[in-house]
């Protein structure tokens, strides 16, 4: 069947077609403008269903019901997929949070070893803990829009245009790698990672006023990977450490966590769930495999076969996980 929807409000407005007994969606138009028509076409079998439009700034209007009976024999009918409420993700979010809080002490005390490590003279070890600090950090993903301002205190990608080590704009840990791996004076690693644990001690005293907003861990879900691919898989990130690769695996560790806390609501809802665990479960497996005893392969060092397994399965995971946010995209239950 084909419909012509048309918005006759003065703002924009989202469309569903639903089930009325139990809001399950068939059809979802999103952000249709004032006066627009949009088309859309679904495969209905027997069944109930209505048109349930919610305007900007408006109270909700709910069609008129329509029953098809007839309908019987029909195949590859479009699927339903029950809307996803606030009181479904706030519990998300409530378990989300309080596992960053209980990440935020761990990096505090990895980067008070790295402190010591600089204030010791110990290049070589300073440079392992500063891995093992970020990559903590990086897991985190799900969490940087609560971090605010401090975010970019602590994790600010290089400039493209000014050696890292001589941004005087840039802070935090890609700072510290600059100057670690650059062999500048003991003085200003000190005083990159004296700043750093400023910053970590004011994020952990500012998570815990703040609350992680629901609908953003599903939106994360994907995102995480896709910056992976945007801003690690090229290097552009890479401050003198080549651990691009450790990165991403970090980074996966953030997009299982997240997954695993919306599975609950993704499994009557999102058919390709285990396709998307699988995948994730395969890239983190082939990540983790160009770890060499705390020595990770520089991205310049992978073999064409190699790069091209890494980008296929990255790519492939990130398509899996894309279509979460709008399954868990939070909208009222019909009514």
């Amino acid at each position: 069947m084909t419909f012509a929807v048309t918005n006759k409000f003065g703002a924009p407005m989202d469309v569903y077609l639903a089930d009325p007994s139990d809001g399950a969606v068939y059809q979802e138009l999103e952000g249709i403008g004032a006066g627009a028509t949009l088309m859309t076409t679904v495969t209905l079998g027997n069944g109930r269903y209505r048109f349930e439009c919610f305007p900007a700034d408006e109270s909700a209007v709910m069609g008129p019901t329509v029953t098809i009976g007839a309908a019987s024999g029909i195949s590859g009918t479009t699927p339903a997929v029950r809307p996803v409420t606030q009181a479904d993700l706030i519990p998300v979010a409530k378990a989300y949070q309080a596992w960053v809080a209980g990440r935020l002490p761990v990096l505090r005390s990895q980067v008070g070893v790295l402190a010591s490590d600089v204030a010791a003279g110990d290049t070589a070890k300073a440079k392992a803990d500063w891995l093992t600090a970020h990559l903590t950090y990086e897991t985190l993903g799900a969490a940087y829009d609560a971090f605010g301002d401090l975010d970019s205190a602590i994790n600010a990608a290089p400039a493209s245009d000014v050696p890292a080590a001589q941004d005087t704009n840039l802070t935090g840990f890609h700072k510290i790698e600059a100057l670690l791996w650059s062999g500048a004076p003991a003085p200003a690693s000190q005083a990159a990672v004296a700043g750093l644990l400023h910053a970590v001690d004011q994020l952990i005293t500012q998570f815990a006023t703040v609350d992680i907003d629901p609908n953003i861990i599903a939106l994360r879900a994907h995102e995480i990977v896709e910056n992976a691919i945007q801003f690690e898989l090229n290097g552009t990130t890479d401050a003198g450490s080549h651990s691009n690769l450790a990165t991403i695996g970090a980074n996966l560790v953030g997009a299982n966590e997240t997954l695993n806390l919306l599975s609950a609501l993704l499994v009557n809802r999102y058919p390709k769930l285990s396709s998307a665990k699988a995948a994730l479960t395969a890239a983190q497996r082939l990540v983790t495999g160009f770890d060499h005893a705390g020595t990770w392969t520089p991205l310049d060092e992978l073999t064409r076969a190699q790069r091209e397994t890494l980008d296929a399965q990255l790519e492939n995971l990130v398509e899996l996980l894309a279509p979460i946010a709008a399954i868990c995209d939070e909208r009222v239950a019909s009514q």
